[in-house]
């Protein structure tokens, strides 16, 4: 099979698959597929485009250059440049529709700030949301990746940003990878343990979102503090 997607049955196409669907419905690899349209001698474009992620994950890509994309097999300076210019559109897209300073009211606000970062990535990223007295964000962050447990996440880190801030309330979001947003059992633990500490300090945790795929659990709203 030749690089072009055009050698794909009609049904396995991106492309295709984008325009019977939308975009929510590809994977990271097909939607990269789709701006590199060919793959090289010997490797399909889908293969490509998952050996690319496999080196360069998604949220790295906000910071690689063209340099190290075109030391990759398959990569040359126009598809480097293609991909760039993707994600800077997207960066600058999402900014865009970003209002200064939103008022926080409910999980499904947080969502929809967060659902375009945190999606499809392979590793759990925990943001912090540092919220004013009248419920405005002033600072979004994400300020640990990995899976969540008493050794990622450091409260002492946590809170002398929010009291550097200045914020009354903070608010915590991270993803499941899986794609099941139930909270685990750490999940938990390491809530309780942020929301103590917060009530010494003086600064309330209004909520803890989990982002699954296309779902998400509120442990606020679930009553887990």
């Amino acid at each position: 099979m030749s690089g072009k997607l055009t050698d794909f049955p009609l049904s396995e196409r991106p492309r295709e698959r984008l325009i019977n669907n939308n975009p929510g419905f590809l994977s990271n690899a097909e939607l990269l597929a789709i701006i590199l349209s060919t793959g090289k001698q010997g490797e399909n474009v889908l293969d490509v485009s998952r050996n690319l992620l496999s080196k360069f994950p998604l949220n790295r890509f906000s910071n690689v250059s063209v340099n190290e994309l075109t030391g990759h097999s398959g990569i040359g300076k126009a598809k480097a440049c293609k991909i760039l210019a993707a994600v800077e559109l997207g960066k600058r897209s999402v900014s865009f529709q970003s209002r200064p300073n939103p008022v926080i009211n409910s999980a499904e606000d947080i969502v929809k700030i967060v659902k375009t970062e945190l999606s499809n990535l392979r590793q759990e990223h925990f943001m912090v949301f540092y919220i004013d007295s009248r419920k405005k964000l002033i600072k979004k962050e994400t300020l640990f990746i990995g899976t969540l447990d008493s050794n990622i996440i450091h409260p002492r880190e946590i809170f002398s940003k929010a009291l550097s801030e200045s914020a009354s309330a903070m608010i915590f979001a991270h993803n499941h990878p899986s794609g099941d947003p139930s909270p685990s059992d750490a999940d938990i633990e390491t809530t309780l343990d942020l929301a103590k500490a917060g009530n010494l300090l003086g600064i309330e945790i209004l909520d803890h979102i989990i982002l699954g795929q296309n779902r998400f659990t509120s442990l606020k709203q679930q009553s887990y503090f």
